[in-house]
């Protein structure tokens, strides 16, 4: 099964656009009424749906790593800081995730991009 992901409120239309275009699975927060919350409710969301939260937030950070200290698990989290990527890198990144990654591969993680 290849990685489904979720698309914190942050990440620019153009990663999802190309991703699609490519066959891949992605749902954004803003599709899905979530845009407006927290970031340990998005992640518990994002958790419930089988899908990794790719985010540009930092504070997102602190709460995987909180969960990761208190053994609750989550999905995974795929992060790239917004000034250290272009828009193609990270799809390009995405995309290969996606293509040879499962979900157990991200499962109580985080990942960080560029690869």
């Amino acid at each position: 099964m290849s990685v489904k992901l979720y698309m914190d409120v942050h990440i620019p239309r153009a990663i999802t656009s190309q991703l699609r275009l490519h066959g891949i699975d992605v749902l954004t927060a803003q599709e899905d009424g979530t845009a407006g919350f927290e970031d340990a409710n998005l992640l518990d969301w994002a958790t419930q749906l089988g899908r990794v939260l790719y985010s540009q937030d930092e504070d997102l950070l602190a709460e995987a790593s909180l969960r990761q200290k208190q053994d609750r698990p989550f999905n995974g989290v795929i992060y790239a800081h917004q000034l250290k990527m272009t828009i193609g890198q990270a799809v390009s990144d995405l995309l290969l995730i996606c293509d040879i990654g499962e979900p157990v591969d991200f499962e109580n993680l985080v990942r960080y991009l560029p690869l």
